[in-house]
């Protein structure tokens, strides 16, 4: 254990020592992309188009062919033919900078000590020199929503942009919601070995009580002019003004039907829910209420056993055509490694009957309207962020993810990574004769 504890500790200091990133400077001259195949995000593709970002805005967005460019139009002109123009992915639901190494325990700022903590803001942990960080930017996640975990009612999370040098700087949202946790209605035992046992959870009764108590007394003290102060209490003014939304973790139907009803139960404005596997048996109870769906990862099995095998590859397809807003997330194991690969989540959506357009809006467009950013980003259209990228080929297929540029707010962000410079470094040793 001596030993182990030894090469861990010599790990993280290897890594937290070596020269970070500089972050992007300023977007200081306008730029155009032109030609390249722009996929707009909102379910729309220009051939041969022309985007334009001065400032860190989009400030065109055209058929290259319908326009008239003068040479001094902007500063930098971009040919992208062949290439293709997206808007940055966008990673909700995701605890990327708050754990760097799972077995370093002062290297994981995930969760707090306590069950009820709608006071407590994920967002003064985020660390923006983690080097998982620079690792997604390359597949072309350059937004993420910070979420804290545990407890019944983890806290509060915040939205970023992936290149800064402190987390004020990567704010585009602070506090967009609290977190919920539903209690399970079954629990799950014998797992290790199997076959797993499953049975009632016979707190449920007692876990959702809880949750309504603190409702009713969260809403009690906000309507009443009372002499001490409860910050914990006072924190949870936005679920009720609907400057917040409240995100209830949930995967059964019954945790999902009881959380909606007890939440409508106590005045909270906008919900959201995360996981969500079941939901497409109560999509109308979503679509009469306007919940959407962070749909849990779906590179995953089925939770039950008569349960279609590629249920989870289907689910986006099956909620989506019910009219649900659906975006995806990607919590679970190992999921700050893995959020790279939320955009060949959303390309295995579209393997699974999803047109490609609208599985690209599962991380884009829809994701920022459940994250309440859309007037800001997930699309490409005049006067949102200039965060977007160009990729050589479909960047929903990992095979052709190949970013070329990418550019976060119209700065021009390093897609050189750790990683990459180790693949350079001994790809040319052994290049040597």
């Amino acid at each position: 254990m001596k030993n182990i504890s030894l090469f861990i500790f010599v790990l993280i200091i290897s890594i937290t020592t070596k020269a970070q990133q500089t972050p992007a400077q300023k977007q200081t001259r306008s730029i155009l992309i032109l030609n390249g195949t722009a996929h707009l995000g909102n379910g729309k593709i220009i051939e041969n188009s022309a985007i334009g970002f001065k400032d860190g805005k989009i400030t065109m967005v055209a058929d290259a062919k319908l326009i008239k460019l003068a040479n001094n139009d902007f500063d930098i002109t971009i040919d992208a033919t062949g290439k293709h123009v997206y808007p940055g992915f966008i990673a909700p639901n995701s605890t990327l900078g708050m754990v760097e190494i799972d077995a370093v325990k002062a290297s994981d700022d995930e969760d707090e000590i306590g069950s009820l903590n709608p006071n407590v803001r994920s967002i003064i942990a985020y660390n923006t020199e983690s080097r998982v960080i620079e690792t997604v930017r390359p597949n072309g996640i350059l937004m993420a929503q910070i979420t804290p975990r545990g407890g019944r009612i983890s806290g509060t999370s915040s939205i970023v942009q992936l290149d800064a040098w402190n987390w004020q700087d990567a704010l585009i949202k602070e506090n967009d919601g609290v977190h919920l946790n539903f209690p399970y209605t079954f629990s799950r035992s014998n797992w290790w070995e199997g076959p797993v046992m499953i049975e009632p959870n016979k707190e449920y009764s007692k876990q959702k009580e809880e949750i309504a108590n603190f409702l009713s007394n969260a809403k009690a003290y906000l309507g009443d002019n009372a002499n001490a102060r409860n910050l914990v209490l006072e924190t949870a003014k936005g679920l009720f003004d609907g400057t917040q939304t409240l995100f209830i973790h949930a995967n059964e139907e019954k945790q999902i039907i009881d959380a909606i009803e007890l939440s409508k139960e106590y005045g909270i404005q906008k919900m959201v829910i995360v996981g969500g596997f079941e939901a497409y048996k109560i999509s109308d109870l979503l679509l009469k209420n306007n919940i959407g769906i962070l749909l849990r990862r779906v590179h995953d099995m089925p939770t039950n056993e008569d349960q279609d095998i590629d249920l989870p590859y289907k689910m986006a397809k099956i909620l989506t055509d019910k009219g649900v807003v659906v975006g995806l997330e990607n919590s679970g194991e190992m999921e700050r490694m893995n959020t790279r690969n939320l955009p060949f989540l959303a390309g295995t959506c579209a393997a699974y009957g999803l047109d490609k357009e609208i599985a690209l809006q599962l991380i884009t467009s829809n994701t920022a309207k459940l994250l309440g950013i859309d007037n800001q980003c997930g699309t490409l259209e005049q006067g949102k962020d200039a965060t977007l990228f160009i990729s050589d080929g479909d960047a929903l297929d990992m095979r052709t993810n190949k970013l070329s540029k990418a550019f976060i707010q119209g700065r021009d962000v390093n897609l050189a990574t750790h990683q990459s410079e180790l693949n350079d470094r001994y790809k040319d040793k052994y290049n040597q004769k």
